[in-house]
C-alpha cells in the first residue's frame, strides 16, 4: 500500500512547501521507504486529511492528537529555532493587533472584537482560551462584545486583524515565523500584544497500518536527523534546529488546558 507525506500546516509558501517535501523525503529515505507526497491546501479541511487511512508522514495538531479526532501514530515534532522553544519542540501561540490599532495591551482590547479558527485547534483557539482565563472573574465571565470563531487558518486570521474584521486574534507562533520568512508583506501591518505559554509542537503523524518497524525507523530519523550532512539547509529554510520524538501522551497538556477553561464553563474564547 503506498503511502503518503504532507506538510498543509506549515506549508506557508511554495517555497516553504518545497522544504517540506524535500526533508521528509530526506527522512523516509533515511528510515528505508518512501512517500508520495500530495498537496492538500486551504481551505480543504485538515481533518479530513487526518483521517486519511494511508497516512506515512503528515503534519497534525497536537490537540487533536490528543482529542483521538483521528486515528494516527505521532512520530516526531519540530523544534523551533526560536528562544522562546529553548531548544525543545515547543509551540505557543501569538495573540496579534493591527499595526495601528491603540491596543497597548491584551486589556486593552477587551470589549472588541475577537477571532478563532476552529475548535479542535491548539494554537487557533485551545491556547486563546487557557490564556484568556486569567483575564476573568464573577464579574466579567465574557471578555469581549463579540467572538468570530471558524476562521479555520491562520491567514484568516491574520487578514480579519489587518481589515478590521477582528481586533485581535491567535497566530501558531512557528507559523509566524515562517510567514515573517516567506511573505513579510503580510506580517508588516499587525504587531503581538502577548504571547501565551507553551506546549508540544504539531507533530508528524502516520496512519496504524504503517508497518511498526517503519514507524520505529522514521522515530529514530527524524532524532537523528539534525546531524545528517543533508539537514544544514534547512535549519535556514524551515527555521528548525531538529527532531524530537513523540507519543499521543506528549500532548496531555493541550487537554489539561482545554479542562481547566471547560471546568468553569468558559467554552470558547469570548
Amino acid at each position: 500500500m503506498p503511502y503518503v507525506s504532507n506538510a498543509r500546516m506549515y506549508a506557508v509558501s511554495p517555497e516553504a512547501e518545497a522544504s517540506w517535501k524535500e526533508l521528509i523525503a530526506h527522512v523516509a529515505e533515511d528510515a528505508g521507504t518512501s512517500f508520495d507526497y500530495v498537496t492538500y491546501p486551504a481551505p480543504q479541511p485538515l481533518e479530513d486529511l487526518w483521517r486519511r487511512s494511508d497516512l506515512g508522514c503528515v503534519q497534525m495538531c497536537g490537540y487533536p492528537i490528543a482529542l483521538n479526532l483521528a486515528d494516527v501514530v505521532p512520530l516526531a515534532s519540530p523544534i523551533p529555532a526560536a528562544s522562546w522553544a529553548g531548544g525543545e519542540a515547543r509551540s505557543r501561540t501569538d495573540l496579534i493587533v493591527r499595526d495601528d490599532a491603540p491596543y497597548r495591551s491584551l486589556s486593552d482590547t477587551f470589549g472588541g472584537t475577537v477571532g478563532w479558527t476552529v475548535a479542535h485547534s491548539q494554537s487557533g483557539f485551545n491556547a486563546l482560551r487557557h490564556h484568556l482565563l486569567a483575564y476573568r472573574s464573577e464579574d466579567r465571565p465574557h471578555l469581549y462584545g463579540r467572538s468570530v470563531g471558524n476562521l479555520v487558518t491562520a491567514r484568516r486570521v491574520l487578514d480579519s486583524v489587518v481589515d478590521g474584521s477582528i481586533d485581535v486574534g491567535p497566530l501558531d507562533a512557528y507559523w509566524h515565523m515562517l510567514v515573517r520568512k516567506y511573505m513579510p508583506r503580510l506580517t508588516e501591518r499587525v504587531r503581538v500584544l502577548e504571547s501565551t505559554g507553551t506546549v508540544p509542537m504539531p507533530a508528524f503523524v502516520a496512519a496504524p497500518a504503517v508497518p511498526r518497524h517503519t514507524v520505529d525507523r522514521l522515530r529514530e530519523a527524524f532524532a537523528v536527523a539534525h546531524t545528517r550532512p543533508w539537514f544544514s539547509p534547512f535549519r535556514m529554510s524551515l527555521l528548525i534546529e531538529g527532531f524530537e520524538k513523540v507519543t499521543r501522551e506528549t500532548f496531555h497538556r493541550t487537554l489539561e488546558w482545554a479542562q481547566a477553561a471547560e471546568a468553569v464553563g468558559y467554552l470558547e474564547p469570548a
